[in-house]
C-alpha cells in the first residue's frame, strides 16, 4: 500500500516527451528494424510527436518521476450525416506490464471521457488494440477496412471520362483540398487539420505518391495515394465523390499494367470492389477498423440530425453505460418534425433497453436497428423499431485515418 501512494495522475507535458515515446514503443512493440524500414530514427519520432503532444490532452500515471501509464486525446472533428461534431480521438493508450491489474487505465479512461464531456466532445473514436477490452469500456465498432489484391490481368479496362488525372506532390495543397471536398460530403469522415494530416502520413515510407482526378469544371473529385515497390502498386487510399472520378482513378491505376504484377490496397467504404470489376475473382478481406462511443448522450442527441417527419416522435428506454454514470438510467429521446432531437433523463419504467455501445453503432449507421433487435442488442417494440428505422439515415461510416 505504501508503494501505491506514490502513484499520481497528472498531465503529460513536453518535458515527458521521451518517456511518452518510450512507453508507446514498449507497449506497441515498435522495433528498430520496423523504424529503419520506413526511414525513421528515434530522434525523428520525438520530433514528429512533439507537435502532437503540444495539441493533445495527455493524462498519465507517474510512479515518482516515472511515467507508467498514459492516454492521449486529440481534439478532432468528424462529419455525421452532414453535420460537424467535436470528437475526442483516443490514442497512445498504454501501461507498463508490471503496473497492470491495478485499475490505472480504467481511471485514465474515465478522466479522459470526463474531460471530453467538459470540452463538448460528445463522441470519441479510437483504433482498438483489443476490441473486447474497449467494448467493455463502452466503445463499439463503427467502420470497416476492405483490403484487396488484384492481379495485373484483372485490372479494369480504360473507360472514357470527362475529367483528367494529374499527379501531384503528396504534401501539396491539391491533396488536402481534394480530401476536404470529399470529407465534407461523406458520413463519418474526419475533417483533417495539421495534427490529423501529420498522424495520417506519420508511418508511411518516403516514396508515397498522389494523383488527383479533376472533373470537367476543374474541381478535385477524388485522389489515389499510392507507392510502387517490387512490381506491386500499393494503394493507401482511394476516394471519390462521383462515378467519373472512380473510373478515372482506376484508369490511372490500370495504366501501370506494364510496370506492376498486381495491385494491393485498402478501401474504407461498404461496397465490395469485386462487383465493379469484369473479372471479379479477386482477393478481398473485410475487417473491423475503428470504434466509437457516445461520450454524453444529451449533448450528442442535441447535435444529431434525425430524418425529418411530419410527426413528433419519441422513445423511452433504459440506457446502460459501463463507465459513465451520466449515461446510465432511463432517458426519453424526443424528435421534432425538423429532425432535431432532445434526450432527457426521466423517472419511469420501460421495457425498452439498449447499451451505449449498441446505441453508438446504431446512430452512426454501422448496424441497422432491425438487425440489432434481431440479435438481442436492442430491446423495443415493433412500432418503436419501425420509428427508429425511419428516423436514422442509411449511410455507413467512412473512416480512413489512423491515430
Amino acid at each position: 500500500m505504501a508503494r501505491r501512494r506514490q502513484f499520481k495522475m497528472k498531465e503529460v507535458g513536453l518535458e515527458h516527451l521521451e518517456q511518452y515515446n518510450q512507453l508507446l514503443r514498449y507497449v506497441f512493440q515498435v522495433t528498430d528494424r520496423e523504424l529503419q524500414e520506413i526511414g525513421w530514427e528515434e530522434k525523428e519520432i520525438i520530433r514528429a510527436k512533439s507537435p502532437t503532444l503540444e495539441r493533445a490532452s495527455v493524462l498519465g500515471w507517474f510512479d515518482g518521476d516515472k511515467l507508467i501509464s498514459q492516454a492521449a486525446v486529440y481534439p478532432m472533428k468528424v462529419r455525421i450525416y452532414g453535420r460537424t461534431f467535436d470528437m475526442g480521438g483516443l490514442t497512445g493508450v498504454g501501461t507498463y506490464p508490471e503496473y497492470s491489474g491495478q485499475g490505472l487505465m480504467h481511471k485514465l479512461l474515465y478522466q479522459s471521457l470526463t474531460n471530453m464531456r467538459a470540452r463538448g466532445q460528445s463522441i470519441s473514436y479510437l483504433y482498438p488494440y483489443s476490441i473486447p477490452y474497449y467494448r467493455r469500456k463502452g466503445w463499439e465498432i463503427v467502420s470497416d477496412k476492405l483490403s484487396y489484391e488484384i492481379n495485373d490481368y484483372q485490372l479494369p479496362k480504360s473507360r472514357r471520362v470527362p475529367g483528367e488525372v494529374v499527379r501531384v506532390a503528396i504534401d501539396g495543397p491539391e491533396v488536402r483540398d481534394t480530401y476536404e471536398r470529399f470529407a465534407l460530403r461523406t458520413h463519418g469522415a474526419l475533417l483533417r487539420d495539421d495534427l490529423a494530416w501529420n498522424e495520417y502520413f506519420l508511418w508511411d515510407p518516403d516514396d508515397m505518391m498522389a494523383a488527383v482526378y479533376y472533373n470537367e469544371d476543374g474541381a478535385p473529385d477524388g485522389y489515389v495515394l499510392y507507392r510502387i515497390a517490387d512490381e506491386v502498386f500499393h494503394v493507401k487510399d482511394l476516394i471519390f465523390v462521383s462515378e467519373a472520378a472512380r473510373v478515372g482513378l482506376w484508369n490511372f491505376i490500370s495504366a501501370h499494367f506494364s510496370m506492376v504484377s498486381k495491385v494491393v490496397g485498402d478501401m474504407y467504404i461498404d461496397e465490395p470492389l469485386a462487383f465493379l470489376l469484369e473479372d471479379a475473382d479477386i482477393k478481398e478481406t473485410i475487417s473491423p477498423y475503428f470504434m466509437a462511443r457516445i461520450v454524453d448522450l444529451e449533448q450528442f442527441i442535441a447535435q444529431y440530425p434525425f430524418k425529418p417527419d411530419p410527426e413528433t416522435r419519441s422513445w423511452t428506454f433504459a440506457l446502460d453505460d459501463p463507465l459513465l454514470a451520466w449515461n446510465q438510467g432511463t432517458f426519453r429521446v424526443t424528435i421534432g418534425p425538423d429532425g432535431r432531437g432532445e434526450a432527457r433523463r426521466v423517472q419511469e419504467k420501460t421495457a425498452d433497453s439498449v447499451d451505449i455501445q449498441t446505441l453508438t453503432t446504431m446512430l452512426l449507421g454501422y448496424k441497422r436497428p432491425a438487425y440489432l433487435a434481431k440479435i438481442g442488442r436492442l430491446r423495443c417494440g415493433e412500432k418503436t423499431l419501425e420509428m427508429l428505422e425511419d428516423a436514422i439515415d442509411q449511410q455507413t461510416p467512412y473512416f480512413s485515418d489512423y491515430f
